[in-house]
């Protein structure tokens, strides 16, 4: 008999065999493409960028706090570092929704289990239901439940919590308070199913703002917390809180371990509260709620949901033993000139009780945009409070019990400097009434180390502060406030470039916090660009044949320009300074109205950096700047992607509604070169080096690319999705720039490097490092081969470099003849009964889910693909 018949005869059997083996394989996100393995890190800003909105110790293993954002996943604080590490960057693009954690709990009895509830949205920008995932493993590995309906973590009221939580004295038990309407869920196997609690009938009514789709939704229940204390260990706790968003029965109880609900009798409701503030709306959503050890609930409150604006607000507790409610808010304190301060402005959110000391808490005021927020202290259970500032004897001096460090964030000054005579800034030489860096704003996620009265820690909505010497405040020394978010990185990057300038690594364009021109990949940089600030930087470009010439554009800060408009800026030096491009441009100058405000969209600067052509995010649509002055670019439809030849300074191009433009004339006028295309719109992006050339990415349509300005569209076999696309320097051997792209390639969505202009790709990323929606912008690095750069909605920058110790490998090939088919099946039932002896290469191909074990669970996947039902790890 013929070998080649001995062998299909083998896998015959082999494939008749492991079809009747019982083999349970999970949902999972798989891949079947070649893998160059690769190391991922974060470009380092450093402090996060973003809103951490829940921090929570656990109360019985020392050192094990867990952080939440609201759209970039969450986090585990290492314990001999003290910097944070991800714990959700397997999240995979088609699944971004979740990285919004509307809750995290932490088990106090079993240590390793940790539950967040994920979800960003409820309204229609995903389709997507709330999952709760659960780990048993400190957040290394998840199972998830999906529940029927949608969870919010980037929604109006993401302040309250926490949402999620486990019964202490009984942590098989779980309960969900949800928002939209869907009430109360309960658990009692660690997570694995949910039903919703039928007895618990108010399912809340505010709703944040109507008129908006994103404020319309009912924010539904607010936070559940337990009186564990009175409970026996080991039986469910019988007396529960739930806050709801009803502010005429804000908060219910459950004396049969939630057998029964009803509302605490005597509590404040909207027509009982004692408003500090006669403008702002009647008091009663409930933020957050602890019980501690004597029996007392203490609730905070605010008018609104949060966490952007709230005009007034409380702080109530409850003597669970006698049932009285007393009002216990810190009083307003005093205006400059001494008189009272009757008018209050702000509501309260975080609420930390300290284990070692129950009758201290600490609060914060959830949003006090002007001069700062507010942290106050008691240490009788809130008969008495300490502020952590008053206003001095005149205006804007403040009086501080507190000093910042922000030395591992220095950009959190927003380019002022402090004053520390006036508790103010200065910017110039104007005294500024506000104080740089701020305490904080969105300020929800408050805590106390329970195993240190010392140790504090709050989220706000740029970063984690926190402070080592808490108890200081107590005998008047100052209490020392730093950055405790090193390892979070949470911002929304929206452009990316890397021009090959001595001493710059890369320059990001940053929603939120402008941008930065990063020296060091792994050294946060000291400052974001300036002169001017934009609030987000959403478009960049440098000359190629010019490199130090760099153009950004993005979102003027209205209220710092007093609607003037300063939304271009134009460094020589690469990045090193920047100017506004002068004149400015506006329609209406200075800017009436916010409408008149020329900003946005994407830049595309000449090879030789003597023009530019802006295509705005507004209605204005594209302008052209050229010898000093603008002129308006009728031959473009708004809203065009526009990018340069990197050779010829006189051609640029433009996509737009199906159609290739190209420029001749230094972008003032554009011609159409083909039209009907597939790809509706792209981001075009050119190659340096090869006039002409232009690689044309369709998020439905696939990759396509032209070597003739225009003429010629070619597709790329096998990419049937491609958001992004860039270059950088190409492999040894090569005469063309590799390729890098975040798409789809048979049937998986990942980053890809190809080294042969697309004629073959290999991942680059892996199930671990996949970070949710990657669509915003990659590039490579002209003077690294193998490096590449990733904008990330909610997780910053991410970059990676070739494991040069580690083969390209085709995962599941595991006995290397290029197929993945029986025989390797085989291989590895025979590796996992007796484990022999595979090469390097032979253990990444068996580890099939890319989890760092090879067992049975590569072995299922692997007979899923052979078998065809699924189609790629």
């Amino acid at each position: 008999m013929k070998i080649r018949n001995i062998k299909k005869i083998m896998i015959l059997c082999l494939l008749i065999a492991f079809t009747c083996t019982s083999l349970f394989v999970p949902p999972v996100s798989a891949n079947g493409a070649v893998s160059a393995p690769y190391n991922w890190d974060n470009v380092k800003i450093g402090g996060g960028g973003g809103y951490v909105c829940g921090i929570v110790y656990n109360p019985t293993e020392k050192g094990l706090v867990y952080a939440r954002t609201d759209m970039g996943g969450a986090y585990i604080r290492n314990k001999q570092t003290l910097e944070w590490e991800p714990i959700t960057d397997w999240v995979s693009p088609d699944e971004w929704n979740l990285l919004g954690c509307e809750s995290i709990a932490t088990d106090p009895v079993d240590t390793n289990r940790v539950y967040i509830a994920a979800g960003t949205y409820t309204n229609s920008w995903t389709p997507m239901n709330g999952y709760i995932l659960r780990s048993e493993d400190y957040g290394k590995t998840w199972e998830r439940t999906e529940l029927p309906f949608k969870f919010g973590g980037n929604m109006p009221g993401r302040s309250v919590g926490e949402r999620l939580m486990i019964d202490p004295n009984s942590n098989n038990i779980l309960y969900f308070a949800a928002r939209s309407g869907k009430g109360l869920w309960k658990s009692t196997d660690y997570g694995k199913t949910w039903a919703k609690v039928s007895s618990f009938t108010n399912v809340g009514n505010y709703v944040e703002d109507p008129k908006f789709e994103y404020s319309s939704d009912n924010l539904g229940l607010c936070f559940v917390t337990f009186d564990s204390y009175k409970g026996t260990k080991g039986t469910p706790t019988k007396d529960i809180y739930v806050g709801v968003a009803d502010k005429k029965n804000p908060l219910y109880v459950s004396h049969d371990a939630g057998e029964t609900w009803s509302p605490v009798e005597g509590q404040p409701t909207e027509s009982t509260f004692t408003q500090h503030n006669s403008k702002a709306l009647k008091i009663g959503i409930p933020q957050h709620a602890v019980v501690n050890n004597k029996g007392i609930l203490f609730v905070t409150y605010c008018d609104r949901g949060g966490p952007y604006q709230c005009d007034d607000g409380a702080i109530y507790k409850y003597d669970t033993n006698t049932g009285v409610w007393k009002d216990i808010t810190p009083p307003s304190g005093k205006n400059w000139d001494g008189s009272p301060k009757y008018e209050n402005y702000y509501g309260f959110s975080g609420l930390s009780v300290d284990a070692q000391n129950q009758d201290t808490l600490i609060i914060s005021s959830l949003q006090s945009w002007w001069p700062d927020n507010f942290i106050f202290r008691s240490r009788d259970a809130g008969e008495t409070w300490d502020a952590i500032w008053e206003h001095g004897e005149s205006y804007p001096s403040r009086n501080l019990k507190y000093t910042m460090d922000i030395s591992k964030a220095p950009w959190l000054t927003f380019g002022n400097k402090i004053n520390a005579a006036s508790g103010g800034l200065v910017k110039g030489d104007e005294i500024m009434n506000y104080p740089a860096p701020k305490l904080g704003w969105m300020m929800s996620a408050l805590a106390i180390n329970p195993f240190d009265s010392d140790e504090m820690m709050y989220g706000t909505g740029a970063t984690i502060y926190g402070s080592k010497n808490l108890t200081d405040w107590d005998s008047g020394k100052l209490v020392n406030i730093e950055v405790m978010g090193t390892g979070v990185e949470e911002t929304a990057v929206l452009s990316l470039i890397c021009p090959p300038v001595n001493g710059v690594e890369l320059i990001s364009g940053v929603g939120d916090i402008c941008g930065f021109v990063h020296k060091d990949l792994k050294t946060g940089p000291d400052m974001m660009m300036l002169s001017p600030r934009f609030t987000s930087t959403t478009g960049l470009d440098y000359a190629e044949l010019n490199p130090e010439t760099i153009v950004r554009v993005g979102n003027a800060d209205k209220e710092q320009y007093e609607m003037i408009k300063k939304s271009v800026a134009i460094s020589k030096d690469g990045g090193a300074t920047w100017a506004e491009v002068q004149p400015n441009i506006s329609y209406t100058f200075p800017a009436k109205t916010e409408d008149d405000i020329v900003q946005g969209g994407t830049v595309a600067v000449s090879a030789d950096g003597s023009t530019f052509v802006w295509s705005t995010g507004t209605s204005q649509g594209v302008v052209c700047f050229e010898n000093g002055g603008w002129k308006a670019v009728s031959t473009l439809p708004a809203g065009a992607n526009v990018c340069s030849d990197r050779v010829n300074p006189k051609v640029f191009y433009a996509y737009a509604n199906s159609t290739f433009y190209s420029s001749n004339d230094g972008g003032q006028t554009f011609t159409a070169v083909k039209t009907d295309l597939e790809a509706a719109t792209s981001k075009i992006k050119a190659v340096p080096g090869k006039e002409g050339h232009v690689w044309i990415p369709g998020s439905t349509t696939g990759l396509s690319y032209t070597t003739d300005g225009g003429n010629t569209i070619n597709e790329v076999n096998g990419v049937t999705r491609a958001d992004v696309v860039g270059f950088g320097k190409a492999k040894a051997g090569e005469d063309y720039l590799a390729i890098y792209m975040c798409g789809e390639k048979d049937g998986l969505y990942a980053v890809y490097r190809s080294d042969d202009m697309a004629k073959s790709w290999v991942r680059v990323n892996d199930d671990q490092h996949q970070y949710g929606s990657i669509n915003y912008s990659i590039t490579g690095d002209l003077r690294v081969y193998g490096r590449v750069f990733v904008a990330t909605n909610g997780r910053g920058i991410v970059y990676g470099e070739p494991n040069s110790d580690t083969p390209t490998t085709i995962i599941g090939d595991i006995n290397e003849d290029g197929q993945v088919d029986a025989i390797d099946f085989a291989a590895l039932k025979k590796y996992i009964l007796n484990p022999t002896t595979l090469t390097d290469k032979q253990k990444i191909a068996a580890d099939v889910n890319g989890d760092g074990s090879i067992n049975s669970i590569d072995l299922a996947k692997l007979k899923s693909f052979i078998l065809g039902i699924i189609t790629h790890f």
